[in-house]
């Protein structure tokens, strides 16, 4: 048979046999591609891919510095929009060789950002992929990126997130890695990274926190300002919460663990190293009085938001419109002046005068707006935010919340009667508590004994004793779950369900979170999370905001009965009558702490709610001190400054604003007149003048009556008008209230309750107190 024949003979039957497989393929198996078909696709993208992969590494250039590596100023406005309010920006950098960085700060960033630095080629494909993923598919930017990814982002592109500046970055990455060595990589990176405090590059970093020069730093200095890295806002211990401070010691742990990990450092003297707690931040220029503060919140809401990253913000180049109200912030600035600042003598009284810190916040409630902010007086000399600040006991002022816990939801007393704001209790001084976690029986204030009272009465005079058990009722854990829906952060410290003393305050919420929380009262339950920035633009571009939508934090009804309750306080016989003189119709709550440590007030009318604190605070070791002395008083309650700066804010800041009454629903069962004034023991105690001054005394009385309410003989109504005994509430302080134009009897004395009675603004109790085996915190 010739070559020819034989050839076609093989031709034939290879015809032959493809003929066949495509019979034995019917139906599906007809459209299914075969695995030759599957290799030979994979082959071709792989190809396409790698080709595609070849022109982009030739094609995409290394450019030159980016003119953005040294930031531009970011100008934040006042509410109106046009009118500014104050500048940040400028660039904080001086650049040191690598060769007086010391070694161990290097290895500390290796550990925190890239531990695979001097093994991989520039990239980390995996990270990188995700990264771009994430980038995407709207979910953020994620971590990934190697420090040779992150010097080429900060010196040669920008911050912009997208997906085409992370290809770019990609490709630059493993050009730059080729020509360049690591030390010169490493330099850059260390020299253009931003650390907080304004400080870019390392250098700037090491005098920011630690007065320094980078030459000096120790490990456990080196690796801190390396974990500030990932986070330098949120992990400066300094100005953080104390969430954030946990955050920022766990990743330093993390960055010196790794350094034992890569074998940089030895596990021995890894075990006894200690935190290295930076100095206190220096105020950046430009910024001074209360702009600073007021900037410090908007930065703070962009970023905790994840409007945008920090990196990104400190490009610079931003026009950011704030929710900061102008008028009302010079008006908040010159209450603490008038009712607080100019009663004070530091130098006569040096001991109690010095130190007295103050924070406040004002919110809209109908939409959330942060309207004016008190953190301190002079972000130039105290660049620390005492109004977002989450450590100082909140006292009574967290009774609201009790109550709001026991009228939300079907809750009942021991003996089972129904919780409404007529419950009675017995409002006996260090009655032990029953059914609650442990022994406690916490001391009136004064030890006054009162009689049978109901709640609203009980909230009039701020009676512990009360809502120690009310609170045990609701449920401790109800209790807290409430104050967080309302608006208080469920990581603030000493807010346990399973404390009796929770119901007295022991929690440190900022004044920022509690004008937010009292403002959700004011909205009938609904709660719109306090916000700063209306506008926030660079260049043409306008980037996208949140929405501000409400959430129905509790029942309306249970909100209105709660702020009926409220407005009794704020009432001739309540501990917070001052804030009559706002004129117009107002609820709120005071609250001291023990060993008179703070002193709150909290209120609102239906357009403003404000929550003024006042403390001490010794500056060189940032302990707290008692506010007993503070101008001449021996004692300093809710009822006094605290009240008095809120009612002369209050009224300056609604002139020209018409008087709102306040539309109340209140939940069935919560709508009657509060309880006929008890008879009651004082163990001891004097009473207030019938007409109570609005200012406190500045001198110095051997035994001043309690400033947040009368005995229960006295009625704090100016004379002339009957005393306490068996009034009902809604008779004498409604028609108080109907002086100022409010509603008289229509919601169970919303104008007012009964008459007399004293309140629990002091503070008794301590860590000897046999009746109060739990904790000595009272929180009048």
């Amino acid at each position: 048979m010739s070559e020819q024949t034989q050839g076609e003979d093989r031709h034939a039957r290879k015809q032959a046999a493809k003929a066949a497989r495509r019979a034995r393929r019917t139906g599906l198996r007809r459209l299914l591609p075969t695995w030759r078909m599957v290799i030979g696709t994979f082959l071709m993208l792989v190809l396409l891919c790698a080709g595609a992969f070849i022109i982009l590494y030739l094609t995409v250039p290394v450019p030159d510095a980016n003119a953005q590596a040294v930031a531009q100023s970011n100008i934040y406005y006042w509410s109106d929009g046009r009118t500014e309010l104050g500048r940040t920006g400028d660039v904080n950098r001086e650049s040191v060789p690598l060769d007086e960085i010391p070694l161990d700060t290097q290895h500390a960033v290796l550990s925190a950002e890239d531990r695979s630095f001097y093994k991989n080629k520039g990239i980390d494909v995996k990270g990188t992929l995700r990264a771009a993923l994430n980038t995407a598919t709207g979910r953020g930017a994620q971590g990934g990126s190697t420090i040779t990814q992150q010097y080429v982002k900060n010196y040669y592109l920008t911050q912009e997130q997208t997906v085409s500046r992370k290809a770019k970055e990609i490709f630059i990455a493993l050009k730059v890695d080729r020509t360049e060595t690591k030390q010169q990589i490493l330099d850059g990176y260390l020299n253009t990274s931003y650390f907080g405090r304004n400080a870019y590059g390392i250098q700037a970093a090491a005098h920011a926190y630690y007065g320094k020069d980078t030459s000096q730093l120790t490990i456990e200095q080196g690796a801190y300002l390396a974990a500030l890295l990932q986070a330098p806002s949120l992990y400066d211990v300094r100005n953080t919460t104390p969430a954030g401070r946990a955050a920022a010691i766990a990743r330093w742990n993390y960055v010196l663990d790794g350094m034992v990990t890569e074998d940089w450092l030895t596990p021995v003297r890894r075990a006894a190293m200690t935190f290295p707690e930076p100095t206190e931040a220096k105020a950046t220029p430009g910024v001074g009085g209360q702009a600073g503060y007021l900037i410090e919140i908007a930065k703070n809401y962009l970023l905790r938001n994840k409007i945008i990253d920090e990196p990104t913000l400190q490009a610079g180049g931003w026009k950011i419109t704030t929710t900061f109200d102008r008028k009302k912030q010079k008006a908040l600035v010159a209450a603490v002046k008038k009712e607080l600042t100019d009663q004070l003598n530091p130098k006569a009284r040096p001991r109690t005068d010095t130190d007295v810190r103050v924070a406040g916040a004002s919110v809209d409630p109908t939409a959330g707006k942060i309207v004016a902010v008190y953190g301190g007086p002079d972000y130039t000399v105290q660049p620390f935010n005492d109004a977002t600040r989450q450590d100082n006991p909140v006292g009574s002022t967290f009774k609201a919340f009790d109550l709001a816990a026991g009228l939300e939801g079907d809750h009942n007393t021991q003996d089972g009667r129904r919780i409404t704001t007529q419950t009675s209790y017995d409002g006996t001084s260090r009655r032990p508590v029953v059914g609650g976690p442990g022994k406690y029986a916490p001391p009136n204030e004064d030890d006054f004994n009162y009689g049978t009272v109901t709640l609203r009465y009980a909230m009039m005079k701020s009676i512990n004793s009360v809502y120690a058990q009310e609170a045990v009722d609701a449920g401790l854990q109800n209790v807290r779950n409430t104050a967080i829906a309302l608006g208080i952060p469920d990581n603030v410290d000493d807010m346990s369900g399973s404390n009796n003393a929770t119901a007295l305050g022991t929690a440190t919420p900022s004044a920022l979170d509690m004008a937010g929380a009292y403002a959700t009262l004011a909205n009938h339950g609904q709660r719109i999370a306090p916000w700063a920035v209306q506008r926030l633009q660079r260049d043409a571009v306008v980037a996208d905001l949140p929405t501000h939508n409400p959430t129905q934090a509790v029942n309306r009804g249970t909100a209105d009965a709660v702020t009926s309750v409220l407005r009794d306080v704020v009432s001739p016989g309540g501990t917070g009558y001052a804030a009559l003189n706002l004129g117009r119709p107002a609820a709120g709550k005071t609250g001291t702490t023990d060993k008179n440590m703070s002193a709150w007030f909290v209120g609102y009318t239906p357009q403003l709610t404000t929550a003024i604190g006042i403390f001490r605070e010794n500056p060189k070791n940032h302990s707290h001190e008692s506010l007993n002395g503070t101008a001449g008083l021996s004692r300093i309650n809710g009822g006094t400054f605290p009240t008095q700066i809120w009612t002369a804010y209050m009224r300056d800041a609604l002139k020209g604003a018409p008087v709102a009454h306040f539309e109340l629903a209140p939940s069935n069962g919560n709508s009657g007149a509060p309880l006929a004034s008890p008879s009651a023991s004082p163990s001891a105690s004097a009473s207030p003048s019938s007409t109570p001054s609005t200012r406190p005394s500045h001198t110095a009385p051997t035994r001043e009556p309690s400033t947040e309410g009368g005995s229960p003989s006295d009625t704090g109504l100016p004379s002339g008008l009957p005393s306490g005994g068996n009034l009902i509430g809604g008779t004498l302080a409604g028609t108080a209230a109907g002086a100022l134009g409010g509603p008289t009897g229509t919601n169970g004395g919303d104008g007012g309750g009964d008459i007399g009675g004293n309140d629990a603004g002091g503070i008794s109790g301590s860590p000897s107190d046999p009746g109060s085996p739990e904790t000595p915190f009272t929180g009048q």
